[in-house]
């Protein structure tokens, strides 16, 4: 029943940190030493229930070294064929899917030997407190220690039976970190084992066993400690799809090409000709900022979850230009995004970027491209201003006060269509652009209406 009930949760906790759509072997991996997470907890609960139940039986001494370890090397086997057959699992979907990488054994050996310590301290502190509360104290005591020396982001979480950090595909795992673990893990065990069982048994060859353990155990923390925690970035055959632009990911998310081919094909068309044009895109890590040969473009792909392909185009396009200080450049950098980004033009928050909108909606899109094409650097540098988008806000006209003769006085010339409307660097000007404002009537234009004569 507990090889069952460890099998179920395993399967759920390594789900759970797959990585959705990435088909490689290192995913697999890294899920099934997650699932220890909840797996561990409960096989160090489940130890410390068998450790009470068998000191209450046999009492406070044991006659024999091997009488004392078998019990708990029995527990042990049970969690570790539950972890078998959730890697078994896993591993069947991964071969009926499209993967690539390689399945890294000593990935594998690390998980088996960290449910082997998790069972070592459920078994210590169940014969050492044999009350009935004695298993949810072990379960919950080592979720606690485990989580907190997994994020404590210290030399002490390369002790925990975990990955040292996110998994990322492009950087792959290291088979040498995972056999340090293993032997370090391996020998802490060994400790806690061969320790109790020379209390228990009070016989030499337990405690010259226990002594060796603690020599094995130093020898891997002291090669964890020494091992530097970058990790050289591996080589990767990108897989690319070319239709009608080139698309190029890491092997594992090939299924995500035709999604990502469609979500930037509108972009490449609304930048072609600017110096923001591309025909190439290219997935890399987010912590790389090598430089890519000219018509290429890095995108920053973490999953194929739902919505991923609108994601990384979204994130693209925000990158083209940087945030500007000021609400004003802010609010003309937010228009253009929103057209490459194909979504609905803002109204912006001052009444010139709505009426910025407004023009710019009544181009057409090779109207825009034009005046992309034109305006790049100011967009790309914060340096959009309102001239740019058909000239100033037109400011309605205010009553003027009359004049003897009855007449109203003249405020000024008339604005004139050039300087509310002008054409934005020799781009059409707007056939669907806001009707010019009514003014009051020019004063030459009343000077010359016609008079009565005279009786």
């Amino acid at each position: 029943m507990a090889a069952a009930v460890l099998l179920v949760l395993g399967l759920a906790a390594a789900w759970s940190v797959l990585i959705p759509g990435v088909g490689a072997w290192e995913n697999t991996v890294v899920a099934m030493i997650g699932s220890l997470r909840l797996t561990g907890p409960v096989s160090a609960a489940f130890a410390a229930w068998v450790a009470v139940r068998r000191r209450r039986e046999s009492g406070r001494w044991l006659p024999t070294t091997w009488r004392a370890v078998r019990t708990p090397l029995a527990v042990a086997a049970v969690p570790a064929v539950a972890f078998a057959a959730t890697a078994l699992v896993l591993a069947v979907r991964t071969i009926l899917g499209e993967q690539s990488g390689r399945l890294p054994p000593s990935g594998l050996l690390m998980g088996m030997a960290g449910l082997a310590l998790y069972v070592a301290i459920g078994w210590v502190t169940g014969w050492l407190l044999p009350w009935t509360i004695t298993p949810v104290i072990a379960g919950l005591g080592c979720y606690g220690l485990f989580a907190w020396l997994a994020r404590s982001g210290t030399w002490a979480d390369r002790l925990a039976p975990a990955t040292r950090e996110p998994y990322d595909p492009f950087q792959g795992l290291s088979t040498a970190a995972f056999a340090d673990q293993t032997f370090w893990l391996l020998g802490i065990s060994a400790v806690l084992l061969l320790g109790w069982a020379a209390v228990v048994t009070r016989q030499s060859l337990a405690l010259a066993g226990a002594l060796l353990a603690v020599l094995a155990a130093a020898a891997g923390m002291a090669r964890l400690l020494n091992e530097p925690r970058t990790v050289t970035a591996q080589r990767v055959v990108y897989s690319c799809e070319e239709w009608p632009i080139m698309v190029c990911v890491h092997p594992g998310m090939r299924d995500g090409l035709p999604e990502l081919g469609s979500a930037f094909v509108r972009i490449a068309s609304r930048l072609a000709g600017t110096p923001g044009e591309f025909s190439r895109l290219e997935q890399r890590p987010r912590r790389e900022d090598a430089p890519l040969p000219p018509g290429s473009v890095p995108i920053h792909v973490d999953d194929l979850s739902s919505g991923f392909a609108d994601q990384a185009a979204a994130e693209f396009v925000e990158s083209l230009a940087p945030r500007c200080a000021g609400t004003t450049a802010q609010g003309y950098r937010d228009i253009v995004v929103a057209w490459l980004a194909g979504r609905p033009l803002p109204g912006g928050p001052l009444a010139e970027h709505q009426y910025a909108a407004a023009w710019f909606a009544g181009l057409t899109d090779t109207q825009r491209r034009d005046w992309l094409r034109t305006h790049y650097d100011r967009f790309a540098g914060c340096g959009l201003q309102s001239g740019d988008f058909g000239g100033q806000v037109p400011q309605v006209a205010q009553p003027a006060a009359p004049v003897p003769g009855g007449y109203p006085a003249s405020t000024g010339p008339a604005p004139q269509a050039s300087a509310l409307y002008g054409t934005p660097g020799g781009a059409p000007t707007a056939a669907g652009a806001p009707p010019l404002p009514r003014t009051a009537p020019a004063a030459s234009a009343r000077r010359s209406a016609p008079t009565m004569p005279a009786r």
